[in-house]
């Protein structure tokens, strides 16, 4: 059997729109069930995604980090799709500003409010933590 060393085609949709596209080798990704790693030629695949910072090195070498409050995460032939309500590059994310959001989420959530919305918030603002200290590790 030969070895096929296509590039994985990825696509990031949130509810906004078209989030990041591009050629990659690999995917890495949070789902219920534990991290994934996706590289070409993976076997058909849906899961759950849970809030978290999924990362796609490219195949010019650049490491994207995109946090993602859920979803779902899509592989067939090639193709990988993280689709979720929300999604924001790494480097587009204000670690402080992020930081400072969860905590404001922490303690409406500690006070009693477990409302969908605040539930939503505490999950976009950890996974955009997680995102921007991720981007920031050196690789």
């Amino acid at each position: 059997m030969a070895f096929d060393s296509s590039p994985l085609h990825v696509e990031v949709v949130s509810a906004d729109g078209l989030i990041w596209q591009g050629d990659a080798l690999s995917v890495v990704a949070r789902t219920m069930e534990g991290d994934i790693g996706i590289m070409a030629n993976h076997e058909p695949l849906l899961a759950i995604l849970v809030p978290s910072a999924a990362e796609v090195l490219s195949t010019e070498g650049t490491r994207e980090v995109v946090a993602v409050d859920g979803g779902f995460l899509s592989v067939a032939d090639n193709r990988v799709s993280l689709l979720s309500s929300y999604a924001r590059l790494a480097h587009e994310i204000s670690l402080p500003e992020a930081e400072r959001e969860l905590a404001a989420a922490q303690k409406a959530l500690e006070g009693g409010d477990a409302s969908t919305e605040t539930m939503q918030h505490v999950h976009r603002a950890s996974a955009q933590v997680r995102a921007a200290k991720r981007a920031a590790e050196k690789h």
